[in-house]
């Protein structure tokens, strides 16, 4: 399989979480993350905007495809070592139903719940360059 890009809210505490569980738990060469906010991310991916990857996660396959949001949880759990069982299971006919309402509740409210837990917005964009999120630039 060649390397695909999962674009996410590199502010949203959840959100980098599980960009780096994805990072840790991928197949080797096969998955780059990059914060929306990230200026490379206009450059290299001038088709998606600020707006789609801050509404949800965006998945750049090889070939050029966007899957978005909770389409893109398959695609990206084929990716993974020891949970790619788990791909087939979000295919299924229920799951797949109630997946876009549960995936866009937990994207609108993600920084209430983030907060309820005790994280914030702070923190780095970038979890493997550490480099801090844009401080002018509008948030959701």
């Amino acid at each position: 399989m060649d390397r695909v890009t999962l674009i996410y809210d590199g502010e949203c505490p959840f959100c980098r979480r599980a960009a780096a569980w994805v990072r840790n738990n991928a197949r080797e060469n096969e998955l780059e993350t990059l914060p929306c906010q990230d200026e490379k991310r206009e450059r290299r991916f001038p088709e998606i905007s600020r707006e789609q990857c801050m509404r949800a996660m965006q998945l750049v396959m090889p070939d050029g495809r966007v899957f978005s949001g909770e389409e893109a949880l398959p695609p990206l759990m084929e990716r993974m070592k020891r949970w790619r069982w788990v791909a087939r299971v979000l295919r299924w006919p229920g799951i797949r139903h109630v997946s876009p309402a549960a995936y866009g509740w937990f994207a609108r409210h993600r920084y209430a719940l983030a907060a309820i837990v005790g994280h914030n917005r702070g923190g780095s964009c970038n979890t493997e360059t550490d480099k801090p999120c844009d401080e002018g630039k509008d948030r959701e």
